[in-house]
């Protein structure tokens, strides 16, 4: 994602977070009525991602920058033994996920808000202080303090739970000529692939247990921490 604000602002509170809505929104105020039909051929691996989640019965599961609502519809459809909340510093992307939702038949069991991926509560947005499974799909690439955003998710697993993420590889092991282009348009909606993301998820784990993958060629990469029971 590009930087927000100008010399001379406030960057911090919640200026940053009203600056980071507005650019979303910018983004994505046409491209949400588009965004699922087309993203599906290269957000590659989100499905993969959710067969991996297994919430325990009546678990809580959160997506962190929920986008469009279909993470969340394709997870709840799923597990109908669980609950799913949902949130994103997008109002554009929030509208068009509760239609989704309410089209679907799932408000009863996935609820949305407006929140900071970089700084939120899941007691303030949800009433939950914690999550059985939390997980961040194609979100990190668009964030631009993206550590901070892992933290923040990783804070709101519950011990004994797992925070699971799928997102833009380094594309090393591609053609130049599709790598070039990808980043290119990539670069169009602000997203940058996280070329540290393993780094700094095998840092954050410590001592606690987390996988990560390569997947296709490089083109996307996964993760998932788990924390340790309490």
């Amino acid at each position: 994602m590009t930087a927000l604000g100008t010399q001379g602002q406030d960057h911090s509170g919640p200026q940053m977070h009203d600056d980071a809505g507005r650019h979303m929104d910018g983004i994505y105020r046409t491209q949400r009525h588009i965004y699922d039909a087309t993203r599906k051929y290269y957000l590659l691996g989100r499905d993969g991602l959710i067969d991996g989640l297994r919430p325990p019965v009546q678990g809580r599961v959160l997506e962190v920058a929920c986008g469009t609502g279909r993470n969340l519809i394709c997870a709840a459809r799923r597990y109908p033994q669980a609950q799913f909340y949902g949130l994103d510093i997008s109002r554009a992307m929030l509208e068009t996920a509760q239609r989704s939702i309410a089209r679907a038949g799932l408000s009863p069991r996935i609820a949305v808000a407006e929140g900071d991926a970089t700084d939120f509560s899941g007691h303030a947005l949800f009433g939950v202080e914690q999550f059985d499974r939390v997980f961040i799909s194609y979100g990190l690439s668009m964030i631009p303090d993206w550590p901070a955003a892992l933290r923040a998710a990783h804070a709101a697993v519950a011990p004994g739970g797992s925070l699971h993420i799928v997102d833009f590889g380094d594309l090393g092991r591609l053609p130049p000529w599709f790598r070039a282009g990808l980043l290119s348009w990539l670069a169009r909606f602000s997203v940058t692939p996280r070329i540290g993301l393993r780094a700094e998820v095998l840092a954050l784990a410590g001592d606690s247990r987390a996988e990560t993958a390569s997947l296709y060629r490089d083109y996307a990469q996964a993760a998932v921490l788990y924390k340790t029971p309490a």
